[in-house]
């Protein structure tokens, strides 16, 4: 399995998916566990195992369904990658951030990423959604970083900015949106954090990232948030809080997947609401980038 793509290799994957379909998307979604559902709400459907598609890696979660799915939501035309990949997968870390360049060669110019975490802010209940504000990327301070090794100047700059990594204009039409759905009482906002996993944090792990400032622990989405910034591209994030990480050692509470993907089916329906119609009023210039 070679590690590192090169910018003609993401070339030649893009240019075999635009044979492929007409569909030009100006918006990519990355579905998490259980929020497979976005997906099915594209229209006029092309859509691609990844198994099928040249240089792509495979989904090896349950939960994640592992196809390319182009179509237009309300007229937007829009790629979405039902099912992502993980380090704790055995992948290296730029296999897993190739889709993200590969939307970029597709001319998509806003990513919209989805997640399943485990909320370590008190305030937080199960079945909240909160948007991302900013992240705190465990795996780059060992230096485990999608953007390690040489730099190709055609995605982007070598030391690229990530203070404003989530787009602050996304943030704040996402929070417009879910105050008219009525959606007020579970959407937050904060900090996630992004671990290698594949097994859930300890007690000790969890006070010490909350002390830390993060909101929300997950093992994904940061990756492709750093690729999608290094090729500017907006991006927007959220996090499904799936189940409250275990802060006390008096607690009988534990953590599991099925848990996870549970309570994705319980809110799925209200998030995937949320994306869309904020994906029909996202306006494209580039100014941004």
């Amino acid at each position: 399995m070679t590690s590192s793509y090169t910018y003609e290799d993401c070339k030649a994957t893009a240019d075999w998916l635009m044979a492929q379909t007409d569909v030009r998307p100006t918006v990519g979604i990355v579905c998490g566990s259980g929020l497979g559902g976005l997906a099915d709400m594209l229209k006029d459907q092309v859509a691609f195992n990844y198994k099928d598609i040249p240089n792509f890696p495979q989904s090896t979660v349950h939960g994640h369904a592992g196809r390319l799915v182009f179509g237009t939501l309300k007229g937007r035309p829009c790629v979405c990658m039902q099912g992502r990949f993980h380090l704790y997968e055995g992948y290296p870390i730029q296999k897993i951030t190739l889709p993200i360049r590969i939307f970029k060669l597709l001319g998509v110019e806003t990513v919209m990423l989805t997640n399943a975490a485990g909320g370590l802010n008190q305030d937080f209940k199960v079945g909240d959604i909160m948007i991302l504000k900013d992240h705190l990327n465990m795996p780059g301070f060992a230096g485990n970083n999608p953007l390690a090794g040489p730099n190709d100047e055609r995605f982007g700059v070598r030391f690229p900015c990530m203070s404003d990594a989530y787009d602050r204009e996304l943030q704040q039409l996402a929070m417009d949106v879910g105050q008219e759905l009525g959606y007020g009482d579970f959407l937050k906002e904060g900090v996630y954090c992004v671990l290698g996993g594949p097994s859930f944090e300890t007690i000790a792990e969890c006070r010490m990232l909350h002390k830390l400032g993060a909101d929300a622990v997950g093992m994904s989405t940061v990756h492709e948030v750093i690729i999608a910034r290094h090729c500017g591209m907006r991006v927007f994030a959220l996090s499904l809080i799936t189940n409250q990480a275990v802060m006390d050692y008096e607690s009988e509470e534990k953590a599991n997947h099925e848990e996870v993907l549970q309570t994705g089916k319980q809110r799925a329906e209200q998030l995937e609401r949320l994306v869309s119609t904020m994906v029909t009023r996202i306006e494209h210039n580039n100014n941004y980038a």
